[in-house]
């Protein structure tokens, strides 16, 4: 009979299955995520993972839910430290592309990934919107401030799709070699909000003289 594991034992043990899962799942793909490989991974019997997770679908929402907390977390420490709205959302873009370059699998699995069951997963759900927040709220800063103009949950959309597909170009290594990743993001947030009304030569001399949302320095990812 297995022994009763603590709390703390049950939370570190799913942490280590989430771990493996998302190992896997950059290895070898969706298909290559198994309840049975997820055991092998980790040297464990092929029914422990069914002690901790439902089934694939379960331990998929669980790695997805914690990629977008920690996801949150970086973007909402990045707005905190911040002086003021410009900043604030440079220091967003930031942390997002240094999330996504950092945790390659886990961002896939976050945005490639499509769980027609994610309405069942409330914590999943939370997350997502979490995440969501953070992007919408350094916009409306922006516009609060009268910045830029705009309706605040369209700009920040128009702004985080400039973001993301700038950055699974990166990702994928579709970007040409003359092109530099973080250049490519400063023109099309300059063009961008330039054209919401941002005036950087009007901007106050504490004020960064750059566009909003500009991301991590360059950085190739190598080609696979």
């Amino acid at each position: 009979m297995p022994r009763v594991l603590s709390s703390s034992e049950v939370e570190d043990f799913r942490d280590r299955l989430t771990d493996a899962a998302e190992r896997l799942f950059g290895r070898h793909g969706l298909e290559g995520m198994t309840m049975r490989h997820v055991a092998a991974e980790l040297g464990v019997s092929p029914m422990t993972p069914y002690r901790y997770f439902k089934d694939k679908d379960d331990i998929l929402a669980a790695v997805r839910t914690r990629a977008f907390n920690r996801m949150a977390n970086a973007v909402e420490v990045a707005f905190a430290g911040a002086a003021d709205p410009v900043a604030r959302s440079r220091e967003v873009g930031r942390a997002y592309v240094a999330f996504a370059l950092q945790h390659q699998h886990a961002y896939r699995l976050m945005f490639d990934l499509s769980q027609s069951t994610e309405a069942d997963y409330p914590d999943l759900v939370a997350a997502c919107a979490r995440a969501r927040a953070m992007m919408t709220r350094h916009a409306a800063e922006l516009i609060d401030a009268r910045l830029i103009a705009g309706e605040p949950e369209m700009v920040a959309h128009m702004l985080w799709s400039a973001l993301h597909g700038a950055v699974v170009l990166q990702l994928a290594d579709k970007l040409s070699p003359q092109i530099d990743p973080t250049a490519l993001r400063r023109e099309i947030f300059l063009t961008l909000l330039k054209g919401l009304g941002l005036d950087l030569t009007a901007a106050p001399r504490s004020r960064p003289r750059q566009p909003a949302a500009i991301a991590a320095p360059a950085r190739r990812t190598p080609r696979r």
